[in-house]
């Protein structure tokens, strides 16, 4: 493994991605942090070096989307934080508030395992 894969999230997932689980709503089967997290980032995670998931293009990511797609990697998929540090990047390029949220639920979630 010594490659980097970048995941376009409006080109390559859905170009308006929403809701925590897949049965929070109608469409969130497709567009879900769940969805989004199990289907792509988890596969590129484990095969590839580098991740890099560019949020760019879409301006309404919710917070539920965002901790379920990122903190859910270490809540649910097992990964570590020392893990994600090495091997994930996150951006938007217009608006880094997203990239800050993201973060943030990272550490929270291993804060939390760290706690249990």
């Amino acid at each position: 493994m010594s490659s980097s894969r970048t995941i376009i999230v409006v080109d390559e997932f859905h170009p308006s991605p929403k809701g925590r689980y897949k049965d929070d709503a109608p469409g969130c089967d497709k567009t879900s942090g769940e969805v989004f997290r199990n289907s792509m980032l988890i596969k590129a995670l484990e095969t590839h070096d580098k991740v890099i998931v560019d949020l760019t293009g879409y301006n309404r990511y919710g917070r539920s989307f965002l901790d379920e797609a990122f903190g859910g990697l270490i809540s649910r998929a097992g990964f570590t934080k020392v893990q994600l540090d090495e091997k994930l990047v996150i951006k938007h390029d217009t608006v880094p508030s997203f990239v800050a949220t993201a973060n943030e639920r990272i550490l929270a979630a291993d804060l939390k395992r760290q706690n249990n």
